[in-house]
């Protein structure tokens, strides 16, 4: 699979409404063929920052960088940025997430 994490930081006065901000860029790419997951999360240390994890199956991510739902976020979602978006971007075996078995339950 390709796993990205990307952090956006969000301007102080979008922070609050960057879920719904981005609801319609969710949902479509959520929807893609081969899309594993598309998961937000908001920074515990900094209320502008959120965090965005996603998967996609072998070469699926190209098509989401040329869809028309990623085109429009490129051009809707800028402007309630504070700065250019940073991302970690690899390859890697399987489909699902792996258990931390430093941490094993029961």
């Amino acid at each position: 699979m390709i796993f990205i994490t990307a952090k956006f930081r969000i301007k102080p006065e979008h922070a609050d409404a960057w879920p719904e901000i981005t609801r319609s860029f969710t949902e479509a790419t959520r929807a893609e063929p081969g899309n594993l997951w598309f998961d937000w999360s908001r920074s515990v240390d900094d209320p502008s920052e959120y965090v965005l994890v996603e998967a996609f199956q072998d070469d699926a991510a190209g098509a989401h960088v040329s869809s028309d739902h990623f085109k429009q976020a490129q051009a809707d979602l800028p402007p309630y940025l504070v700065e250019t978006p940073r991302i970690v971007n690899f390859q890697v075996d399987g489909t699902e997430w792996s258990e931390l078995g430093e941490m094993r339950v029961g």
